[in-house]
């Protein structure tokens, strides 16, 4: 196993940590965990060199963290360091902290939670944080030693990023979505460049985009990478991407199969860190180029087509319709699409007027009403499939 010095810690952190979002799960429901085999697998990591497991409140529908408390039992707590969220939206009054936290001590059954996190921070989460002074309340709880130190998980824009990571001197990580493709959205490297130059280990999540980037690629990505000088399978040129980056210290993988568990210990061993060279950047560059090209409606999210004055976002219908042709998985799209905490089904493409409004502010002169009908024809279900 390859390792990375943690920040300003000193503490030697595996290259890839264990996930405890995607565990094996029995008959597709995901607060059923297969409690044996995630174990096993949980185990397996530790066994071979894991020593960072990533878990949260809301996880499994609250079971995850129940399921890694049992893992942590025979000596493993002693060789790992685990980290957990809190949901700021589950706030709502001071206390509501307290309970959450002494709550997930409970499940995860320990005394010291070695970081955590608030979880998936966007513009509403940090108004929240600041609201119920939650970073001076973390503190609080590092002194009574309940936790060891505060970070924060991101899903927003890279403005509010800086302001976050420049709003706190002590922050012991931050956890971001950064995979080849997703490289500008969200934080995106400038958000990572900008953590590491202040002493802030990157941690990130989606190295594969959810699996995308794992499975078989649509025939013009096949071709791209069957021009690369030597072979490698997508998952490892995707995890070598980001292990050839300095700012980044850790990458989690969500793990459902032993299998998958197997290969990406076999890749982390391996990792050649900080060793990608000029070639192999510019064909990852092709890559995302052939992805991309794939795109049918090509949204730039920019927005200007917002507010819609039939309240349809049509900037998260294109996302998810093109990611589920980009990646020829309309399956995904489709759940995207229809779950209950996907879009709200008020503000989903059928709901369009076709008042036009939108064309007119559309700077990509994007035919928006015709492709949100195509949009909800490809991806509406009545009763949407489970992910795969």
């Amino acid at each position: 196993m390859q390792y990375h010095t943690f920040g300003k810690t000193g503490w030697e952190v595996s290259v890839l940590g264990f996930g405890a979002m995607r565990l094996p799960v029995i008959d597709g429901q995901q607060n059923k965990i297969d409690e044996p085999e995630a174990i096993r697998m949980i185990h397996h990591a530790f066994d071979n060199g894991v020593n960072y497991i990533d878990t949260a409140y809301m996880y499994h529908g609250g079971e995850s963290e129940k399921v890694v408390g049992k893992a942590l039992k025979g000596g493993y707590r002693e060789k790992v360091r685990v980290a957990t969220k809190l949901p700021p939206r589950n706030v709502e009054k001071p206390e509501d902290a307290d309970r959450i936290l002494n709550e997930q001590l409970q499940k995860l059954d320990v005394d010291k939670i070695d970081f955590y996190l608030f979880h998936g921070l966007n513009k509403d989460g940090w108004e929240i944080v600041k609201k119920f002074n939650l970073i001076k309340w973390a503190e609080k709880q590092i002194a009574a030693g309940k936790i060891g130190g505060i970070g924060f998980s991101f899903h927003d824009q890279y403005d509010l990023f800086k302001e976050i990571i420049d709003s706190y001197d002590n922050w012991v990580l931050a956890q971001v979505q950064y995979n080849f493709m997703d490289w500008h959205e969200q934080a995106g490297q400038k958000g990572v460049k900008y953590a590491a130059a202040h002493g802030v280990p990157i941690v990130v999540m989606e190295p594969l985009r959810g699996g995308l980037l794992a499975k078989e690629p649509p025939r013009p990505v096949a071709d791209m990478w069957a021009t690369a000088d030597r072979h490698q399978e997508p998952v490892e040129w995707a995890f070598q991407w980001l292990w050839s980056q300095p700012e980044v210290t850790l990458t989690l993988s969500g793990m459902s199969t032993f299998d998958q568990l197997e290969q990406n210990l076999k890749l982390a061993n391996n990792a050649k860190l900080h060793s990608m060279s000029a070639a192999e950047l510019e064909l990852i560059d092709k890559i995302r180029g052939a992805y991309q090209s794939l795109r049918p409606v090509k949204c730039t999210s920019c927005k200007y087509c917002l507010p819609c004055p039939s309240g349809v976002d049509i900037p998260s219908v294109f996302q998810i319709y093109d990611d589920a042709m980009m990646y020829q998985d309309v399956r995904l799209g489709q759940f995207r699409y229809n779950v209950p905490f996907g879009i709200n089904q008020d503000m989903r493409a059928d709901k369009c007027t076709e008042c036009l409004e939108c064309l007119e502010k559309c700077p990509n002169s994007i035919e928006i009403p015709k492709w949100l009908k195509k949009a909800h024809e490809d991806l509406y279900m009545k009763d949407p499939p489970r992910p795969r």
